[in-house]
């Protein structure tokens, strides 16, 4: 049996440092014991979206990846569950449904050689990071599909991040279980009508920084930033996935799919 589905999994919190998440997590403390990140089962995750991404990340570096029942005490709360419930903790726990996620991973390569690896959650973003455009090369699966791009940056987002910076760079929404990716220009300038593409998510994407010293660019995954960029892969870590739990009938799976009939 799955540790999320025992009749009593170890719980760890993890509440951001805002005072209405440090107020829910003091509230808890008094009706659970609760057990550090590396010991526990199930990660239950107080805060909002960030606080959620952060949780994640932890788990990834920690390599202790584990299932995460967040409670929103944020803003939007899109990865969260409504933090009012008649049900007490154990319980809502028990009946939460399983949402399967997988990151990107991302290597970049710095003008001093040197090579570094991260992990994304919602999207890996690259970025101007003066006010001359940047100018990139984009390639997919090895071949040239854009020669020269002339943009503030370009973004790779995943169907959980679909809604996040993609969102609102003019990309597209993408259902859960699409098995895509979106690659997605931020205000493009050359050629001015490129709005992006829908990949398989199998697909290796690069993007070769054409002009580093005049227009240099900065990548960011998800909240890690790397500037002096040269050039930057990535792809689908299947091997990292995550889970997310849901109240029944919350998924993020339904959420993403309602964004579509936002006006």
């Amino acid at each position: 049996m799955h540790p999320a589905m025992s009749k009593n999994p170890a719980l760890a919190l993890l509440a951001s440092d805002t005072a209405r998440a440090q107020e829910a997590a003091e509230h808890l403390r008094q009706e659970h014991a609760f057990v550090p990140l590396a010991e526990a089962d199930i990660a239950v995750v107080l805060g909002g979206d960030g606080q959620m991404l952060h949780a994640l990340h932890e788990m990834l570096d920690a390599d202790h990846v584990i299932p995460a029942y967040g409670i929103n005490y944020g803003t939007v709360g899109f990865m969260m569950n409504k933090p009012k419930s008649s049900r007490p903790l154990d319980e809502r726990i028990t009946r939460a449904k399983r949402l399967t996620i997988t990151p990107l991973e991302m290597i970049a390569t710095l003008g001093s050689g040197k090579t570094e690896t991260l992990l994304a959650i919602n999207e890996v973003s690259l970025l101007r990071e003066t006010r001359q455009t940047a100018q990139l090369e984009v390639s997919v699966n090895g071949k040239v599909r854009m020669a020269e791009l002339f943009c503030d940056g370009v973004l790779v987002a995943t169907p959980a991040g679909s809604t996040a910076y993609n969102l609102s760079a003019n990309g597209p929404i993408l259902p859960l279980t699409s098995n895509l990716v979106a690659l997605t220009p931020i205000s493009p300038f050359r050629p001015r009508r490129w709005r992006g593409a829908i990949l398989p998510d199998h697909y290796q994407m690069s993007f070769r920084v054409l002009d580093p010293d005049k227009r240099p660019v900065a990548v960011v995954a998800d909240q890690k930033e790397l500037r002096d960029i040269l050039e930057v892969e990535v792809r689908v870590a299947r091997e990292r996935q995550l889970t997310l739990l849901f109240d029944p009938g919350k998924t993020l799976e339904e959420r993403i799919f309602a964004e579509q009939f936002q006006v």
